[in-house]
């Protein structure tokens, strides 16, 4: 899969008052079935008081609109409508990754990113190098400086992007967007 072909939907719904409860309950379910539909590689969502942001990814074009044109997600934006103030806004880019929020939603505050990127990155930035250790040992020629630094560098981003962040900002997500 080439990264450039990764498509994004970002969906907003603003969700009536008193009715979060119903509507997180709703949004489980879709998001269990999108993750079933073919291409789908993940999703994130991130919450303010009223306002939801999910953004959606898949291997390509065509897989996201099989998601979109399925009767499945009418039935689905059909069921969700008497919940939310306005209707359902989406907007689709193409390969683009979001770790705190996407730039039409308010963000956390600076020093809270970076409380988590830290969170994220020390332990890794220990871990990591002991891990590569045994290769470099059994292959010198990685265990120079620069061939080191690249491969513990790789790996740590590569595992931030993919794997960590994404978790983690869930995880957080209440803090995060806490005033």
């Amino acid at each position: 899969m080439d990264e450039l072909d990764v498509v994004t939907l970002i969906v907003r719904h603003r969700v009536k008052a008193g009715q979060e409860a119903a509507y997180e309950q709703w949004l489980r379910r879709t998001t269990r079935i999108a993750s079933t539909y073919p291409g789908h590689l993940g999703v994130n969502v991130m919450r303010d008081t009223e306002r939801f942001v999910c953004v959606l990814r898949f291997v390509g074009t065509r897989e996201l609109q099989c998601w979109l044109d399925s009767s499945e997600r009418r039935h689905l934006i059909d069921e969700v409508a008497p919940l939310l103030v306005e209707g359902d806004q989406t907007e689709t880019e193409a390969s683009r990754e979001f770790w705190f929020t996407p730039s039409s939603a308010p963000q956390p505050p600076r020093w809270k990113q970076a409380c988590i990127t830290f969170l994220v990155i020390l332990p890794l930035s220990l871990l990591v190098p002991l891990l590569w250790q045994p290769v470099f040992a059994r292959l010198p020629w990685l265990g120079g400086y620069v061939p080191s630094n690249v491969l513990i560098t790789l790996s740590i981003v590569v595992m931030v992007v993919y794997l960590f962040m994404p978790k983690v900002t869930r995880l957080f997500s209440a803090w995060l967007n806490s005033r």
